[in-house]
C-alpha cells in the first residue's frame, strides 16, 4: 500500500511594508506613507523616497500619526491592494 501524503496548504505572503498613516478621512481605508531609502545612480548618495499606498483598515480603528505594518493582497477596490495588520 502507498502512503498518502498530505499536502500543507500555505498561504503566500504579500509583501510587508511599514509606514505612518497620513490620512483616515475615507471609510475603512488608510493612507500610507511608507519611505525608503534608495541610492542615486549617477551621484551614489542616498536619498529619501515615499510612496502612498491606501490600505484595508477594516474596523477604523488607526489614525493619523499612528506606525502600521501593511501586507500586500487581492485587489479590494481599484486602488487597494494592502490591508493593514498591526
Amino acid at each position: 500500500m502507498a502512503t498518502k501524503v498530505k499536502k500543507e496548504i500555505t498561504e503566500k505572503k504579500g509583501n510587508i511594508l511599514k509606514g505612518v498613516v497620513v490620512s483616515d478621512k475615507m471609510d475603512k481605508t488608510v493612507v500610507v506613507s511608507v519611505s525608503r531609502f534608495v541610492k542615486h545612480p549617477k551621484y551614489g548618495k542616498f536619498q529619501k523616497v515615499s510612496k502612498k499606498y491606501k490600505a484595508h483598515d477594516e474596523e477604523n480603528k488607526y489614525k493619523t500619526g499612528d506606525t502600521v505594518e501593511i501586507q500586500e493582497t487581492r485587489p479590494i477596490s481599484k486602488d487597494k491592494n494592502f490591508k493593514v495588520i498591526k
